[in-house]
């Protein structure tokens, strides 16, 4: 393939294409003393994100931002985090994770898919539990033929659908391919009412292909409830009206 033939867009049904993603991004804190403090600085910046509390560390926090504008994590973003009450808390680096929305090939609305469905995956006001861990494939993956790649991540694609339709437990995936610091492929969060289905939405997912044979690592695993999200963004107007 010559750099004139390179095609950089997300590719979903009959040809579509978008160069439209939304960039994610999960860090975690220790040492914190007040959470309410956390999730009141938030609501006054006007980020949009989520901030949670951690299950197991009674002095954790987890937060959430997300834009289609990478610019977003190095400017507002991070001068966000360098002021009260981030500045008096511990980060955890291992539980960082970023990554960006992506397609498979079988999405028939990819502004949806990349965009919308996403955002409203994290900002869900109900869906307040949440599991964010980090993803890594075995190099076999790489080699399978596209087809039978596209068979496997169908398969976690199905199961994933199957929980959301019963709004048991809803999936955001992203992509992290060399822009991760421990070199994963990918970012999962899992979102819902309750902890239980979440639970054993992974438990589902360790019996397909893909985890079963082809994956190198999983975790760690963040674990929280959200005490606050910001607002749902209004939604677009129709551009085919």
């Amino acid at each position: 393939m010559t750099d004139t033939e390179l095609n950089l867009a997300e590719t979903g049904t009959r040809g579509r294409e978008s160069h439209r993603r939304l960039f994610i991004q999960f860090m975690a804190f220790g040492e914190c003393g007040n959470p309410a403090q956390v999730a009141d600085r938030m609501r006054e910046s006007g980020i949009p994100g989520v901030v949670y509390e951690d299950l197991h560390d009674p002095f954790g926090v987890g937060v959430v931002t997300l834009s289609e504008d990478p610019e977003h994590f190095v400017g507002p973003w991070r001068q966000l985090l360098r002021t009260s009450p981030f500045t008096g808390l511990k980060l955890r680096p291992e539980f960082t994770m970023f990554g960006r929305t992506y397609a498979i090939g079988y999405e028939p609305d990819l502004d949806e898919t990349l965009v919308h469905r996403p955002t409203r995956t994290a900002l869900h006001p109900e869906w307040i539990w949440t599991v964010w861990y980090p993803v890594r494939r075995s190099g076999a993956f790489a080699l399978l033929p596209e087809k039978e790649q596209k068979s496997h991540l169908k398969e976690h694609g199905q199961i994933g659908m199957m929980y959301g339709r019963g709004d048991h437990a809803h999936d955001i995936r992203l992509a992290c391919h060399g822009i991760d610091t421990h070199d994963n492929d990918f970012v999962v969060g899992i979102t819902g009412k309750e902890l239980t289905p979440l639970s054993k939405l992974v438990e589902h997912m360790r019996g397909t292909q893909q985890t079963a044979r082809y994956l190198d690592r999983l975790g760690p695993f963040f674990v929280g409830r959200a005490i606050w999200k910001s607002p749902l963004p209004q939604a677009e107007p129709d551009a085919s009206g």
